[in-house]
């Protein structure tokens, strides 16, 4: 059956999988946004929903003071004797920890934290043992994949930590998975760095302390010498077998910007699935170790239509898990009322480190988003819909209310610079004006409608601005299309996400 890569769109990173029967569950990093850890179900590897978050607490989570692409890195799910465990690195918070649950959609436990350091923690149990390995240096010894039992519900050390491996030559060697199949060891793992040279490697062993030997095939799968393909950065995989005898492998990558010979993205790095072939006891990667954005396989279930368009709901109890804040959010600043949603801005804007703002991933290069707000804001107040990357790359079109009047204002933020591109004044009026961003490959466009009017063109951002390549720090997320307030109260009427127009 065909279906088409990447299974999901926009910022979902580091993805790992498990199964329960027919239904399979992957979560992925999350790093400064809250709640924490995404958690998707699917049945045919395809068609994915998002359930919910493992860390949807402040206690399990905390990101205050968290830097940009910090935070949380790289989960492992795995499920086991009735019990969902997940386990992942707070980089700002605590370092290395376990939550778990019976219900996948929760609530899931408080973390307990294990002692050996690191990051892309993984779990392995087998035997009646658990097995907890990290990309660690454990007590002056070298970086590399240590490996200890554990108990995962109190997160005790049971044994030393030993390194297990150095990788197979590559940079950074991370984000490992140990796996036992017939008989031996699989040690997955990712080499080269998460930018366009990463790659999965492959080593066995008899034993689970090693010696492990380097698969035959390696890397089994990476785009780091195709560079005019449109997936690069491939990396990070998890590898399962599904219900009917057949083995994937799950992968971060990213889909450049069509834009000639740049290498630029925007979206972050997305999920991708790759089939999985066994030739003499080592695993073959989609095809002959690259995947492709259509794709044939033996999918348990056959795929749906699908659309990433979305809508905003504010007519009920609480909002779509589908939206994120930036770091831990001061829930009096957010209220549903009369099928409005209302944001009570503080002084911390966009470039601050916890602004007033909810937001949903970018799924796709072109898209458009609307949304409607009060043409009433109190004096002083800033609100309006954003693209948004991280604290020093946002681009927005907003209302500020001020002694001259309501403007419409274009506000852009790159680097260390930040200006107003555009701001213009609008007559008295009461209702809601409607506020739009468009995206195509090279640009955001913005413009907005006075309530029976026409949308009215205030010029555009290039997405180069937005673009990872591009910031002054190392980050690993992708944009999101956000709603905000600075200053005082906003009352937004709906929201609006349509892809591929």
């Amino acid at each position: 059956m065909q279906y088409r890569n990447p299974i999901i769109p926009g910022f979902n990173p580091d993805p790992s999988i498990c199964s329960c029967g027919k239904d399979y569950y992957l979560v992925t990093s999350s790093f400064e946004f809250f709640p924490g850890v995404p958690i998707y179900h699917s049945r045919n590897l395809v068609n994915w929903e998002l359930l919910g978050h493992c860390l949807d607490r402040p206690g399990q989570l905390p990101l205050n003071g968290c830097p940009a692409s910090k935070g949380i890195y790289a989960p492992t799910i795995r499920f086991h004797e009735g019990v969902f465990y997940m386990t992942t690195t707070n980089t700002t918070g605590g370092g290395n920890f376990i939550v778990h649950t019976k219900d996948i959609r929760g609530p899931w436990s408080d973390p307990v934290y294990i002692e050996q350091k690191g990051i892309d923690p993984s779990l392995l149990f087998l035997d009646g043992k658990v097995y907890f390995c990290s990309n660690a240096g454990m007590e002056g010894d070298p970086k590399g994949i240590y490996v200890c039992e554990i108990d995962p519900l109190t997160g005790e050390r049971r044994s030393p930590s030993i390194c297990i491996s150095h990788g197979c030559g590559g940079k950074a060697v991370e984000a490992p998975h140990l796996y036992f199949i017939n008989g031996w060891y699989y040690l997955i793992l990712a080499e080269g760095g998460t930018e366009y040279g990463h790659m999965v490697t492959l080593q066995r062993s008899r034993d689970l302390y090693g010696p492990y030997e380097n698969g035959p095939h390696n890397p089994i799968l990476t785009h780091r010498n195709r560079w005019r393909h449109p997936i690069q950065a491939t990396g990070h995989a998890d590898l399962f077998e599904d219900t009917q005898g057949n083995w994937w492998m799950v992968c971060l990558g990213i889909r450049p910007l069509p834009l000639g010979s740049l290498m630029l993205h925007n979206l972050g790095r997305e999920t991708f699935l790759a089939p999985v072939r066994w030739e003499a006891g080592w695993p073959i990667v989609g095809n002959d170790g690259l995947i492709e954005l259509e794709m044939d396989g033996p999918l348990p279930e056959p795929p749906l239509p699908e659309s990433h368009d979305f809508t905003g709901d504010f007519t009920g109890e609480k909002l779509s898990p589908h939206w994120n804040y930036v770091r831990n959010p001061v829930p009096s600043r957010y209220c549903l009322k009369n099928g409005r949603l209302l944001l009570d801005g503080s002084d911390e804007t966009l470039s601050g480190m916890n602004p007033t703002f909810i937001g949903i991933r970018q799924p796709s290069f072109i898209m458009k988003a609307e949304t409607s707000i009060s043409a009433e804001p109190a004096a002083g107040t800033r609100t309006g819909i954003c693209a948004y990357y991280n604290d020093s790359y946002h681009y927005e079109i907003c209302l500020e209310r001020s002694g001259e009047g309501l403007h419409v204002l274009v506000n852009k933020r790159i680097h260390d610079m930040e200006a107003i591109s555009f701001k213009q004044l609008l007559p008295n009026l009461k209702g809601d004006v409607e506020l739009r961003i468009q995206a195509d490959i090279g640009w955001y466009y913005f413009s907005y409608r006075l309530p029976g009017g026409e949308w009215q063109d205030c010029g555009g951002g290039m997405t180069a601005g937005l673009c990872t390549e591009g910031t002054h720090t190392m980050t690993f997320t992708g944009v999101y299309i956000g709603l905000f307030s600075t200053g005082g109260r906003a009352s937004f009427g709906g929201f609006t996400l349509t892809e591929n127009i």
